[in-house]
């Protein structure tokens, strides 16, 4: 393979790989197309092979072992999982599910409609097509759906060398044997010990005598926005999970914790930027899709803008009357959108490191309201000193602006605290309180604060 070359013991992927590709498809080189997907990393291959076409990709898929071909499916986008699907023979397939790894396959049905699911099924093996059927029926974002069930583990009353020996025979269908889990035959998880605590312990030593016993579990109906908190938060390669009986039914991995880091904060961005987020990339995405997670909150804010501007309107007499408002209407609607969407983001980001407690609430609020009271006076202050040196108007006057955006500056910082609250005690995700949506809602309120302070103070 031309485009491969190593320099210094690290191999170098040259980027016109899928031309070099085509032309062995082109040239049916099938020994060519064997050592591409048996040399080169699999995530390489994926995206070596994103742009061929179905019939092509499975060519290429086709020219090594099942097991490697499951390996490089697992890292193909969703999309052109769906795509794939469709073009290739249910026995092919059946075969490619059973030797995926257990959490991907199920990713990989999830995105299958029933049709297909139904008719895939029946091909598989009884006893994945159990533990499949099981899989999917654990909520989308809960500690379940993303575990896998490929995991070592022992007895506690074997000694260290048959434990060993025993973790050899279990590698090569476990995802991890770093971690090896102790249970008993009811499968009730007792302990825990890594393999370097297994292998430094003496050869006599009973399991139970070298096992850690202190453990940290999640429920599989936990959700997994916990379990990737526990697993950051205790540096863990990986994660058990119970049922309600406290039996071992899984464990959580930090890859896959990773995705669900790399998804959460996609959502969160997504949502902050006042739309949807997209299930798939941005690309794979179908434009009309993404027109409407965009427009749908496009259009809740142009309503938002219209209760601005009937509020002015209701407004229009001490407009006229002083049409320098005019002039700083920005600044003051500016101060309140911004303060607020900080708040927001503070509040969003504390909630999502660990769990809040009522007080931690409270606690949070108080401190937002103080904060938002110190910058309120100090940009109130400043916007009096400028509108008297920089634009001549008088204390008084300057007094109005000053006074507004002490006001709005407060009203901000609370309402960019306590809304993500309100909306998460609803059981909503609180980053759907975004920046825009404060910022509108911030705009009402200060136009509202700056005509009345503007009619109480002339």
């Amino acid at each position: 393979m031309s485009s491969i070359r190593s320099t210094a013991g690290t191999l170098v992927y040259n980027p016109l790989l899928q031309p070099d590709l085509k032309l062995m498809l082109a040239e049916s080189d099938d020994i060519g197309l064997q050592q591409f997907c048996e040399v080169l990393n699999p995530v390489i291959i994926a995206e070596v092979l994103q742009g061929l076409d179905p019939a092509d990709t499975w060519r290429v898929l086709s020219s090594t072992a099942i097991d490697r071909q499951a390996e490089i499916f697992e890292i193909i986008e969703p999309s052109q999982q769906i795509e794939l699907i469709a073009a290739v023979d249910r026995k092919h397939l059946s075969k490619l599910v059973e030797a995926m790894s257990a959490d991907d396959r199920v990713d990989l049905l999830e995105h299958m409609d029933e049709e297909q699911l139904e008719a895939l099924l029946p091909l598989i093996a009884q006893a994945e097509r159990d533990e499949i059927r099981r899989m999917l029926s654990y909520p989308e974002d809960s500690a379940g759906s993303i575990m896998t069930t490929e995991y070592a583990l022992l007895p506690e009353n074997i000694g260290v060398s048959e434990a060993l020996n025993r973790l050899r025979q279990q590698a090569p269908d476990s995802e991890t044997i770093y971690y090896v889990f102790v249970v008993d035959d009811a499968r009730h998880l007792h302990g825990v010990i890594t393999l370097r605590e297994l292998i430094l312990a003496r050869s006599n030593s009973l399991l139970a005598d070298v096992m850690r016993r202190e453990l940290i579990a999640v429920r599989v109906s936990d959700d997994r926005q916990e379990a990737a908190r526990l697993i950051a938060k205790f540096d863990l390669i990986a994660l058990p999970v119970l049922d309600e009986e406290n039996r071992l039914v899984g464990i959580i991995t930090h890859d896959d914790v990773l995705d669900v880091i790399q998804e959460e904060a996609a959502e969160d961005a997504y949502r902050q930027s006042a739309m949807q987020p997209l299930e798939h990339s941005y690309l794979s995405t179908p434009l009309l899709t993404i027109a409407w997670k965009r427009g749908i909150w496009l259009l809740v804010l142009s309503v938002m803008a219209l209760g601005t501007a009937t509020v002015m309107r209701a407004f229009g007499k001490a407009e006229n009357d002083s049409n320098w408002l005019d002039w700083f209407l920005p600044l003051v609607l500016a101060s309140g959108g911004n303060t607020g969407s900080q708040s927001a983001t503070l509040v969003i980001r504390a909630m999502a490191m660990q769990p809040l407690s009522r007080q931690d609430r409270i606690r949070m609020a108080i401190r937002e309201l103080l904060t938002g009271m110190i910058l309120g006076l100090v940009l109130g202050l400043f916007a009096w000193l400028a509108l008297q040196g920089l634009f001549g108007r008088d204390w008084m006057q300057a007094g109005v602006v000053a006074v507004t955006i002490a006001l709005v500056v407060t009203m901000g910082t609370v309402t960019g605290s306590l809304l993500p609250m309100f909306f998460e005690s609803l059981g909503m995700d609180p980053a759907i309180m975004s920046n825009p949506l404060i910022a509108s809602l911030s705009d009402i309120v200060g136009v509202v604060i700056y005509f009345s302070v503007a009619i109480l103070l002339r």
